[in-house]
């Protein structure tokens, strides 16, 4: 080997070291409180997988900083796949504030859902001013043939510690307020 491959790969041995010595921890989302009911016309719900954007897709936590660049925190992973996770928690909350049968897809009982809803995430992450945004589109279909169609630009304060649990908490918040926007607008 070349005495000067060897120095460079000698040199290189901290930065990689530094590089390995983060270690991961998994973050899991807690389950935000239900206060609110709200009466919907359909008695079972189908809701698609919900749609992330690449960034948010992924196990890797991502923070916006001043200037708006996404910054990847080091080590720190969401502790399921996000919109695995998303899809799921929506599903229980639309169930616990509608009362209704509600079900991720596959759609797993023999009848058709009355109603079914599509959700696509343009943003969500937390932003250097303390919020966590989650802005998107959603869709709703129904076997009466009413369709909707409705914007949605939610957020919530973060921690001003800005921990992993209190990032986490924050999803948590602002996927909730999502599920009862959708009751309130979208399946009524």
């Amino acid at each position: 080997m070349p005495k000067s491959l060897a120095c460079a790969a000698l040199a290189a041995l901290p930065i990689l070291a530094a590089c390995a010595s983060v270690p991961e921890e998994r973050i899991a989302v807690p389950r935000a409180e239900i206060a609110q009911t709200q009466r919907i016309t359909h008695a079972t719900v189908a809701l698609r997988n919900v749609s992330l954007p690449s960034y948010a897709s992924g196990e890797t936590i991502f923070t916006a900083d001043e200037t708006g660049r996404l910054i990847e925190a080091p080590g720190l992973l969401w502790a399921d796949d996000p919109g695995r996770a998303m899809t799921l928690e929506l599903s229980r909350h639309l169930n616990r504030i509608t009362s209704a049968r509600v079900a991720s897809e596959p759609w797993p009982f023999l009848d058709n859902a009355e109603a079914e809803v599509e959700i696509r995430i343009e943003d969500m992450l937390a932003r250097a001013d303390g919020t966590f945004v989650l802005s998107g589109q959603y869709f709703v279909t129904a076997e009466t043939g009413r369709e909707h169609a409705h914007l949605f630009d939610l957020s919530v304060p973060v921690a001003p510690a800005r921990t992993p649990e209190d990032l986490a908490r924050a999803r948590s918040q602002v996927v909730r307020d999502l599920a009862v926007d959708i009751a309130r607008r979208g399946l009524r």
